[in-house]
């Protein structure tokens, strides 16, 4: 099955928190602390697996958590970090933010990676917070969330040359003479499903990828049929094959066919009606096609189209249109970048930022994530820590920002379920 496009959730790993011990060594009754650092969670990151095509696995695994690091421990050992979780996915991948429809990165190449979640720090353990005057700190820092997002992966097809027209009209039998591609071929309307891409090797390495893009249809640009989902696969291509039906025997006039196919192209992106196209009469075995070549090739070669007499049936001319494509992709600059990946950054470092205050009566109640983090690192009944806790809430400014609300000695700040009783 072809998966070009899928959404997945993804989580890095947390950080492992930081331990609280102290030594406990003989005839040392009164060791200090040894409690060690967490170790950092693993990060999320894409890379390009050149031998895959698809983005099916994704259609079914829908989340990708990586392992958080593990807790500091005694004797100031530090915590295992966590091994970064690496999600595969093939060359030409978009990935975007979901939730914002941002492009974070655009995988192009072999060697293309993307972290596009990072795991959270290790807490500190409570060695760490020992000085002078605090020799023993009963508390130790958490470790930090990893981050989170929903992903959306967007498979364009990285080819040399894409292949565009109505159903039926002979691509994917051009394509299977072409190349050892082996797509499959019927004598019905759309019988590609999905893109097929294949290798034009024409001696002396001298060589080119083609794809096949599904045959498009009136109103693709919109999403009709097959269209939407396909006309993206066409913006990786440097230049386009048009193969007409030059036969006419279904009743369809190839310039008509033409002028369709073009308009669809223009409206869903002006880029692709700019890219260069070589025009391929196909099914000039068929008694009548020579007439109907005739007025094309007098029509487009006006207008600065290289138009070629091809049949998928004998053969006959398809070697001269390759050979043709290959000098023409000689002279043309490749495209380097197709998305324009977003410089917004979605996730910063401020959990401990984030923070409200409002009041209720006399109640200064302090809410947010800050909050969550803070209380959970310290011990409320511990002297030496509640010291740190009143040093951490005047650095990050809400001591500051009691007073600008005018907080008076002796009312209440709530903190969840801690209250205290404020004295400047």
């Amino acid at each position: 099955m072809f998966v070009d496009k899928t959404r997945i959730y993804i989580k890095a790993g947390d950080g492992g928190d930081g331990s609280v011990s102290f030594r406990r060594e003989k005839y040392v009754p009164d060791g200090g602390p040894d409690g060690g650092d967490g170790g950092n969670g693993g990060n999320i990151i894409f890379i390009v697996d050149p031998n895959m095509k698809t983005l099916m696995d994704y259609k079914y695994k829908r989340k990708h958590i990586a392992k958080n690091g593990e807790m500091g421990g005694k004797n100031n050992r530090y915590g295992k970090s966590a091994k970064d979780l690496y999600i595969r996915v093939p060359a030409g991948t978009v990935i975007k933010d979901a939730d914002n429809d941002i492009v974070l990165a655009d995988l192009k190449k072999k060697s293309s990676q993307y972290i596009a979640a990072r795991g959270g720090n290790g807490g500190k353990g409570n060695a760490k917070f020992a000085t002078p005057t605090r020799q023993t700190p009963r508390f130790a820092k958490l470790g930090k969330k990893g981050e989170e997002r929903n992903i959306e992966l967007e498979l364009k097809l990285i080819a040399d040359v894409g292949l565009v027209g109505l159903p039926n009209v002979g691509k994917s039998t051009l394509l299977s003479i072409a190349t050892a591609a082996k797509p499959k071929i019927a004598d019905y309307h759309f019988t590609t499903l999905s893109p097929n891409l294949g290798v034009v090797e024409l001696g002396d390495n001298r060589t080119f990828v083609m794809a096949d893009i599904p045959g498009l249809i009136e109103g693709a640009h919109k999403g009709a049929g097959l269209g939407h989902g396909f006309l993206r696969h066409i913006e990786r291509t440097r230049m386009i094959i048009h193969v007409l039906d030059i036969s006419g025997v279904e009743g369809r006039d190839p310039l008509e066919d033409f002028k369709k196919i073009n308009e669809e192209l223009r409206l869903y992106s002006e880029r692709l009606s700019s890219k260069i196209q070589v025009i391929a009469c196909n099914k000039m075995d068929i008694p009548g096609s020579e007439t109907n070549y005739k007025r094309v090739q007098s029509i487009l070669s006006d207008e600065g189209y290289e138009v070629f007499p091809i049949s998928g049936a004998t053969k006959k001319g398809i070697r001269t249109l390759l050979d043709k494509v290959y000098n023409m992709l000689d002279e043309i600059v490749e495209e380097e970048i197709i998305e324009d990946v977003s410089e917004f950054i979605y996730y910063e470092d401020k959990d401990e930022k984030e923070y409200s205050i409002r009041i209720d009566e006399n109640t200064f109640i302090i809410e947010g994530k800050f909050v969550e983090r803070i209380l959970a690192s310290i011990n409320i009944h511990d002297s030496e820590s509640l010291k740190h806790f009143q040093k951490i809430l005047i650095k990050k400014g809400i001591i500051d920002e009691l007073r600008q609300k005018g907080i008076e000695n002796g009312d209440t700040v709530k903190m969840n379920d801690h209250e205290f009783d404020y004295f400047d």
